[in-house]
């Protein structure tokens, strides 16, 4: 992996855990507090433990937007300085995290980590603060029935919507073409199992019968008898509230059994640029739903494609997209009420800003509602002659929808 050239990253011990502190300049490397050439945000992330694979990837977006932000001026002409700690996929170590941010370190802003699990301790810290909150990967209900007010998800939709196209696209096929049957496998992770159970409860109330309905813990790895389940099942659509290396085990798992489904959704992993060889280059079919193409035109895109791409040697992907956004869904609201620091009064200003306009990123034009819900849709890709494009729907489509999934 390559850190973008305009970032120095320091290694510091900071309570137990490890914190990355993205400086932008030559001059000191604090770790925290931006002094008056500065502007400080404080960011936990996992960086180990069960969801340190993604986390990496959203270090990867929050560095290049800061890297790009000070080639390009800076926020209010200072530069952005990145406080960033491993919460090593802890809901307790990510609280003392941004207690130690928002108290010790005395940051100016705050950026949300990956995983609900992870946004809603956090969420509650930011509040008891009165920091505004904006993260890229909090996508489950829970995240919007705690009361936060000072929350936004920075990408389209959340994750009960995320194959609401591609529930649209089964319901309008002739009914004799559609699946009959379908098995669920969720990890228990909050977003996880509200992209899988989102698409149930479309199916379900179009007749589609559940035959399998799997739940299993996060660091499992045996993915045998719950694989053995699901080909016993024979269902014609296998759908995966998955992250990615669990994923990755029960696709294997699926494959040494030869299931052979006609239709299989997975969450997060195959947008991962790992995923490919992973599971043996047998890809052609496999469904996900995306908020992010680096092929979209919207008008920052571009750019963000073309600076990511030149720092890290590869596109971005929808976890390093989704923390680019955050920091633009930052930015607009300090830039427009000209204000960037831990006082009350600046933080409520941000937080009020966002909940009335509307803001232009990578993955589109963003609005929420009271509770931080945006008000968009997720697309639809797949796996179509190797590559992954997007398919639904069809006025975005950069391939076209296969109907039924070619063996793994």
């Amino acid at each position: 992996m390559k850190v973008p050239t305009s970032l120095r990253i320091t290694a510091l011990a900071v309570a137990g855990s490890l914190a990355l502190t993205g400086c932008i300049s030559s001059g000191d490397s604090g770790g925290g507090g931006g002094d008056d050439d500065t502007i400080s945000i404080g960011i936990s992330l996992p960086l180990t433990g069960d969801y340190s694979e993604p986390g990496k990837g959203v270090q990867q977006g929050y560095e290049a937007w800061a890297a790009w932000m000070n080639e390009n001026g800076g926020l209010l002409g200072k530069e952005v300085e990145l406080t960033i700690l491993d919460d090593q996929s802890s809901a307790d170590r990510v609280a003392a995290d941004y207690e130690k941010l928002i108290n010790s370190d005395g940051v100016d802003l705050i950026f949300g980590p990956f995983s609900t699990r992870l946004v809603v301790p956090a969420a509650q810290v930011a509040q008891d603060y009165g920091f505004l909150f904006v993260e890229p990967a909090g996508a489950a209900p829970e995240v919007f029935t705690q009361g936060f007010d000072n929350l936004f998800y920075a990408a389209p939709a959340v994750a009960d919507d995320h194959y609401d196209y591609l529930a649209d696209h089964i319901e309008a096929m002739p009914p004799a073409q559609r699946p009959k049957t379908a098995a669920y496998a969720a990890m228990d992770d909050p977003f996880a199992m509200g992209t899988a159970y989102g698409l149930k409860a479309r199916l379900e109330e179009m007749g589609v019968k559940t035959v399998v309905d799997e739940v299993y813990p996060p660091n499992t790895t045996d993915f045998s008898s719950i694989a053995a389940k699901v080909a016993d099942s024979n269902a014609d659509i296998m759908v995966g509230g998955t992250q990615y290396q669990d994923a990755v085990n029960l696709i294997l798992a699926l494959q040494q059994l030869d299931y052979q489904p006609a239709m299989a959704a997975f969450s997060t992993a195959p947008t991962n640029p790992e995923f490919p060889e992973a599971i043996g280059d047998k890809t052609e079919g496999i469904l996900s739903p995306t908020g992010y193409t680096p092929d979209a035109t919207y008008p920052s895109n571009k750019e963000f494609v073309e600076f990511y791409t030149a720092e890290y040697g590869d596109p971005p992907g929808e976890d390093q997209a989704n923390a680019w956004t955050t920091g633009q869904v930052v930015a607009a609201a300090v830039e427009a009420v000209d204000c960037a620091d831990p006082d009350p009064e600046c933080q409520q200003q941000l937080i009020d800003w966002l909940h009335e306009n509307e803001v232009e990123t990578v993955v589109g034009p963003l609005t929420w509602d009271s509770e931080g819900r945006p008000q968009g849709a997720h697309m639809i890709q797949q796996y179509v002659d190797g590559k992954i494009r997007i398919v639904l729907p069809e006025d975005q489509a950069e391939a076209e929808f296969i109907a039924v999934k070619p063996p793994w």
